[in-house]
C-alpha cells in the first residue's frame, strides 16, 4: 500500500476519533501532526521523542483532551477509553497509553 493511502486512511480514522469523543461530551484540539525530520532528530537527541517518528510520514497526531468542564487533561489515563476506541477502527493503529514510556495522547498508525 502506497503512503499516501495509509494517510488517508489514518485522515480518516482521526476524524472518526474526533467525532467519537466529541460525542462522549469531551473536546480536542490539536497538538503535533506534521513533524519535520530535523525536528524529530532535535526532539529524538534530547530525550522528547524518536527520530524515525510517525509524525514525519503524517501517520501520527497528538490531541489535547478537555473534560466536559473544559478542564485540560493530559493524563494517559483519561485518554485510555478513545485509545480503545483509535486501536478498534484498524489492525495498525497503536495509541501512545501502551507504550512502555506512556504518551497518553499520541495516536499512530503503524507503516506496515
Amino acid at each position: 500500500m502506497k503512503l499516501s493511502e495509509k494517510q488517508a486512511i489514518f485522515a480518516v480514522n482521526v476524524a472518526s476519533l474526533i467525532n467519537y469523543i466529541d460525542k462522549q461530551g469531551y473536546r480536542v484540539t490539536f497538538g503535533e501532526t506534521f513533524r519535520t525530520p530535523e525536528q524529530a532528530d532535535i526532539y529524538a537527541k534530547n530525550g522528547k521523542g524518536i527520530k524515525n517518528s510517525l509524525h514525519c510520514k503524517r501517520l501520527s497526531v497528538d490531541l489535547n483532551l478537555f473534560s466536559p468542564e473544559g478542564e485540560y487533561l493530559t493524563d494517559t489515563k483519561s485518554h485510555e477509553p478513545f485509545g480503545k476506541f483509535w486501536k478498534s477502527l484498524h489492525k495498525h493503529n497503536r495509541h501512545g497509553g501502551d507504550f512502555k514510556k506512556p504518551d497518553g495522547n499520541h495516536y499512530e498508525m503503524q507503516d506496515i
